[in-house]
């Protein structure tokens, strides 16, 4: 297969502080201003004018620097990362929305982009205007656009609001549209930054599949998002990023689980001594919390799946009802739900309530898992919830070696089986 992106070497800065105020008089009144000791005229609403600290007006960022790769015709590469990784600034130069400060990029073929609600839309024209517009952009003629018109507002789903100016769409409509332009009009190569999260789980599933579709024509996407989940399975090789530059690059599954064993601690348990020093807030006091061994007394990080495991609980209700709901949602670190499970308990205001909740063994297989845990009460919905709250991981110790070890699914009950002939 030919190489369609390639980059060597690039990098973008960004200068910190106060670059300009947009025309040379107010740059000129802004220096009059200090040179007397004055406040700054310009400053923006929640600017600190602090004349004590050295100025950092020169001080620079690099969002991405000495990045690397190639993507060959009809790959889908996946680009992961933390927020602030540089994967969204990267997107944006291939797109050429902005320009590198250093490095070069080789192109071949014409990019449809979707890097954020309301990218290369109009919002004064309607849905079926900016339809024509975006094809024209991507230098295709008015009879290739007419064929592709259908098909596009189709899957979109927004056919009762096509003439109506896009200005007037949630964002959900927007991306809808958005994506299906991008995908039908039959660009080279397709990039996808994390905008899908905007629309509803169906259109997702659609997103992914037409991705899908475009690989297999030949034609190259590239797909960023924090949903592991897709990117792995969409995606034929996965980039990873931290601080602006590349840590990793490979096989997609690979990759993703580097990335998720960095980027988690392994905190199987907190416990405070003080009610001020607890986690949560005004209403619930979290003292202790653990995922216990329930066949060991050993602190070791990795559980067996042979080993039943405890969920335990120490709060201090501090609302004016007794009666709380205390639940959870098990997640894979990928972020696939295992299970929820919860209840309403009686809990004395004021009072220390220790709850239990018991996971059979051989019931979860191997993999990182994490606890997103959630109070409220009849009169107060979402009282507190804490995502990643704790994090362990289950393996098969015993049989990792054998012929078992991890066995597909989220789950892996001993279910009951006999001969009955």
């Amino acid at each position: 297969m030919s190489t369609v992106i390639k980059v060597e070497n690039l990098g973008k800065q960004y200068n910190l502080g106060q670059v300009g105020t947009g025309t040379i008089a107010n740059d000129v009144n802004r220096w009059w201003h200090k040179v007397r000791g004055k406040e700054d005229p310009y400053l923006k609403i929640g600017s600190v004018n602090d004349r004590t600290q050295k100025s950092s007006v020169n001080d620079v960022v690099w969002a991405i620097k000495d990045i690397n790769f190639e993507v060959k015709q009809g790959e889908v590469l996946g680009i992961i990362g933390k927020n602030g990784a540089g994967k969204s600034t990267l997107l944006k130069i291939l797109s050429r929305v902005t320009g590198p400060t250093v490095g070069d990029i080789k192109v071949r073929g014409r990019i449809a982009a979707l890097l954020e609600v309301g990218t290369g839309f109009h919002p004064e024209l309607t849905g079926r205007e900016n339809i024509y517009l975006n094809g024209a952009i991507l230098g295709m003629t008015k009879a290739e656009i007419k064929s592709k018109f259908d098909e596009i507002v189709a899957f979109s789903g927004v056919e009762r609001y096509i003439d109506t100016p896009v200005k007037r769409y949630s964002s959900g409509m927007y991306v809808r549209l958005a994506f299906a332009v991008a995908a039908h009009l039959e660009p080279e190569i397709l990039i996808v930054d994390e905008v899908l999260a905007v629309g509803d789980a169906e259109f997702q599933k659609k997103c992914l599949g037409k991705m899908k579709d475009v690989s297999g024509q030949g034609r190259t996407v590239l797909f960023v998002s924090h949903n592991m989940a897709a990117v792995e399975t969409l995606c034929t090789k996965t980039i990873s990023m931290k601080h602006g530059s590349i840590i990793e690059e490979g096989n997609t599954t690979k990759v993703i689980s580097n990335y998720l064993q960095a980027e988690s601690s392994n905190n199987r348990l907190i416990s405070y001594k003080n009610v001020g020093e607890a986690e949560g807030n005004e209403h619930i006091k979290i003292m202790y919390a653990a995922i216990e061994n329930g066949s060991s007394n050993s602190a070791t990080e990795i559980i067996d799946v042979t080993s039943p495991v405890n969920f335990r609980l120490k709060i201090i209700n501090q609302t004016n009802e007794d009666k709380i709901s205390v639940g959870y949602d098990l997640k894979t670190i990928k972020g696939d739900t295992v299970f929820g499970s919860g209840g309403k308990f009686i809990c004395k205001k004021n009072n220390l309530t220790e709850l239990l909740c018991h996971i059979p063994p051989n019931f979860l297989n191997d993999n990182v898992y994490q606890i997103n845990v959630y109070f409220h009460t009849d009169s107060m919905i979402g009282l507190y919830t804490n995502a990643e709250f704790l994090t362990f991981e289950i393996r098969d110790i015993k049989r990792e070696t054998g012929y078992l070890g991890k066995i597909n699914g989220l789950i892996r009950p001993q279910l009951n089986w006999e001969i009955t002939n």
